[in-house]
Formats: structure tokens, sequence, C-alpha cells
């Protein structure tokens, strides 16, 4: 999921790259000033001076969550749980320490995602490893893993499960977690992703249960012929609405997990027709979609003829995020 807040005026962007330019302009400021400071020309450079000023610096920024993010590069740095920063306010980082931190602070302040930087981020109450092949999980594709887990229970039966697109491998892993008694198969377009995905398989120890396959949607997916459960967060956001996307999803995150032709619904089009003919008949589909696309969705599932009639679901905003469609019997 890619939030897409209300933009500025399209025919603006000369604004847009001022605004940039002298973000990037206040964090080499910025960080000029820590390093000189840090040296041990003014007063000691406590954790709790760390967090207080970082995160100063990034409400500054405009960060929506700027003392969470301070606390994440400092514990990252440290080596520690954050829970533990809170013990340690008075410790004095060695220089090595700051000059990662420091480093991370600019990086962060031009835009580079905490995610990327730290190499993790939580997801369903499990921590994923994520490097920039893959789309950084986000809160609302839990929404997709609930609705599937809710499925599995309804069924109480052993299950075959598709996770197509799965990125790092976030919304196949976790529902391995949480159902044991089902199979799973993950793929994905981009060898890299799926490198990343094996790696938090093994990592949560469940990669007995999940085959990772590269391939366009299930092309390459031989066996099994039906699923009873396909999910996916595809890509959703049109490249018409490209200039609406935060600056640092866009120069970071993996376009192919982001963009899907002008309109957004090229993949999610796709998807609909390659579940019409892989599910089991009673089978579910759901996916992660944008608001923006929602009613859209809808229409290409009625026009398939496939599906009975699909369930909206809203995310914490109360935003239509994920939908839900069963297969005809």
């Amino acid at each position: 999921m890619i939030n897409q807040p209300a933009p500025p005026a399209p025919d603006s962007p000369s604004i847009a790259a001022e605004a940039a330019h002298d973000v990037a302009d206040g964090a080499r400021d910025a960080s000029h000033e820590f390093a000189h400071d840090a040296t041990g020309t003014g007063d000691r450079w406590t954790i709790k001076r760390l967090l207080g000023w970082t995160s100063n610096f990034f409400r500054d920024k405009g960060f929506d969550q700027p003392r969470l993010d301070a606390e994440v590069l400092l514990a990252e740095a440290l080596g520690c749980e954050r829970i533990f920063l809170y013990t340690r306010f008075d410790e004095t980082p060695d220089e090595s320490i700051l000059a990662r931190y420091r480093d991370w602070v600019a990086r962060h302040a031009e835009g580079e995602p905490v995610a990327y930087l730290v190499g993790h981020r939580e997801f369903f109450s499990l921590e994923f490893r994520i490097d920039r092949s893959v789309l950084i999980p986000r809160p609302e594709t839990e929404h997709v893993v609930t609705e599937a887990l809710d499925f599995i229970r309804e069924r109480g039966e052993t299950l075959t499960v598709a996770d197509v697109g799965t990125g790092s491998g976030n919304i196949a892993i976790a529902i391995a977690r949480h159902a044991p008694q089902v199979t799973i198969t993950a793929t994905d377009i981009s060898a890299s992703a799926l490198d990343v995905a094996k790696q938090n398989a093994a990592l949560h120890k469940v990669e007995p249960r999940i085959r990772f396959l590269k391939s366009d949607l299930l092309k390459a997916v031989i066996e099994p012929e039906h699923f009873d459960l396909i999910l996916s967060n595809p890509p959703y956001i049109g490249t018409s609405e490209k200039w609406t996307v935060a600056e640092s999803v866009v120069e970071f995150e993996p376009h192919g997990a982001l963009f899907s032709g002008t309109d957004g619904c090229e993949m999610t089009e796709r998807l609909i027709a390659t579940a019409a003919r892989r599910l089991e008949p009673g089978g579910r589909l759901i996916f992660e979609t944008s608001p923006f696309i929602a009613g859209r969705c809808l229409e290409l599932l009625a026009a398939m003829g496939a599906f009975a009639a699909p369930r909206l679901i809203k995310d914490l905003a109360g935003l239509p995020r994920v939908i839900r469609a069963d297969r005809l019997d």
C-alpha cells in the first residue's frame, strides 16, 4: 500500500523541486553542525540529547513520526532494542556509532526511508529483512493477512494458498506463522525480491512450507493447478498519478511494485483474470488496492462473471483498501 495524500497543483513542479533542494541543503547543513558538536567542542551527545535533537530536526522537515524515526535509527546504530534507549539516556555513544547515526540522519532527511537504512521493518508483529529490491511492508497490507486468516479458519481444513507478487514475503510468511495447516506458493517476477523473501522465510522458520517461484503472476506455477485462496498486493498506482506519490517513495522503492499502467488497473485486471482460472470453486481472491481505483476493480470483477458479489474492506483511515471475492461454483 502506498499513501497518496491530497497533492499540490500538478502545474507547480518548480515549487516541489525548490522544496526538495531546500531539504537536501538543510540536511547537509544540519549534518555538518551535528558532526562539529559531536567532536566534543560542545555539550556531550548523550542518547537523550541525540533523540531530542534528531526528533526536532525531523519534525522541522515535516516527517510524520519524527521521534519514532530517531529512536529506530539510534537503536539500530547502538545494536539494541528501542525500549533500552530509555535506560541509557546519560550514555554517550562512541564516535563510530555517532558517525553511523549522523550518516543515517542526513540520508533520511534527504528522503531515504528509515526501513531501507536499517534493513528491516515490522509487519504483523514480525520482523522482516528488506532492501531496495522490495516494497516496504505497510500496516494497511495487514488487512489482507487478517482477511485470509479469517477465511482459513472458516474453512477449517488444509488449504492451498498463492501469494502473487510476494516481495519480501511478508504476506505469505505471516500466514504461514499463524496457519500451519496451509501450503503456500509465493511468486514474484523479481529474482532479487525472491532472495529477500527466502531469507525471511528462513528467519521465521517457515521455509519448508512455502514454495517460492519466479513467475509472472501464476504462469510458471504448474502444480497445484487450482488454489483455495489467492492473495496479492499488486502494483496499483497509475503512471498518470506518479506526481501524487511522495518523492521518497518514487526515488527509493521499486517501480515494478508501485506502478501499473496509466490508470493503475493493469496488473489488477490480469490478477482477476488469473484468479478466475486458477481458483477452486468457492475459493477466494483477496487483494489490496487504492481508494482511487477500488470502484473500477469492482467493475472488473463483475465483468468477469466468475465471482460472487465482492466485499470491500476499509482500512483504519476509513478508505477502501482491500477487496475479496469468492469464485462461483
